[in-house]
């Protein structure tokens, strides 16, 4: 019979890092449930009388462990009115780190409000941040953000020369698209944001942090490369989709795309001397 082994400190943690990056965050129980030592129900037939109490073909009771509730939505007004109340960027931090309406936050590690330089004429918006940036508190810091600063880098910019945020400040478990009803509670905050930066141009990067700017459900393939003129919040500016950085280390030859659209916005910008 073989040796059974088992789990070492390093074991458990890395299997805890696991189940995290998969998006199981929160446990159903306060006790572990050894499935394999509970008898099965007896299979009985349909027409089968039940079991007298006490007769042993009486299976044995399993425990039953409720999921935990959902966690309680905010409301939307709300988080417009707090995000409304924010003069400066730092107030819009402030009143974000202690807002509990969205249930991102419970779940992430800490806020991920933006990068670079709030003066800066030039906005970039992604999606939501990933594993790293959660752990950093900052957005684009993984290989996604590193191939990002390349591209930045390959038309004179970095990130002193621009403002980058996201439309969700907080990671979903495993990376996964945020909700509408989490966008929903979020998009306020995005909006002050880019009211209070005041951006002359807005590059997003990827699908669903262009339809939430643009206001569209169409695709990142048919809308990157094209300037329109959007109305964020109240601020109304020049902006132009482009693809997420992470999608071009999954699709390489997609990169030529991307750097016709970098050529773009490095036209866009002489054109209105913001360099």
């Amino acid at each position: 019979m073989a040796q059974e082994r088992s789990l070492s400190h390093d074991d458990m943690v890395g299997m805890l890092d696991w189940y995290r990056a998969a998006g199981v965050d929160i446990a159903v129980g306060e006790e572990p449930v050894d499935r394999f030592a509970q008898r099965p129900p007896a299979r009985t037939a349909a027409v089968a009388a039940p079991a007298a109490p006490g007769d042993p073909r009486t299976p044995e009771p399993i425990e039953r462990i409720a999921p935990p509730a959902p966690a309680l939505g905010g409301d939307p007004g709300e988080a417009r009115a707090l995000a409304a109340s924010a003069e400066t960027l730092e107030q819009l931090q402030a009143i974000l780190g202690a807002y509990d309406g969205c249930g991102l936050k419970l779940r992430a590690t800490q806020l991920v409000f933006a990068d670079g330089n709030p003066e800066a004429d030039i906005m970039l918006i992604g999606e939501a941040p990933g594993a790293e940036e959660d752990r950093q508190g900052k957005p684009f810091v993984g290989k996604s953000g590193q191939l990002l600063d390349r591209m930045l880098g390959a038309i004179g910019l970095d990130r002193t020369k621009v403002y980058i945020a996201n439309t969700v400040p907080w990671r979903p478990p495993g990376n996964r698209t945020p909700t509408p009803e989490e966008m929903a509670l979020c998009l306020p905050f995005l909006h002050r944001q880019v009211e209070l930066v005041a951006p002359k141009v807005v590059m997003t990067l990827g699908g669903p942090a262009m339809q939430t700017v643009f206001s569209t459900t169409s695709g990142i393939i048919k809308m990157r490369g094209k300037w329109s003129q959007v109305a964020i919040g109240q601020h109304e500016v020049e902006a132009m989709p482009t693809l997420h950085p992470a999608y071009l280390l999954r699709n390489p030859a997609a990169k030529q795309q991307a750097w016709r659209d970098l050529l773009s916005l490095r036209m866009r910008i002489e054109a209105l001397g913001l360099v």
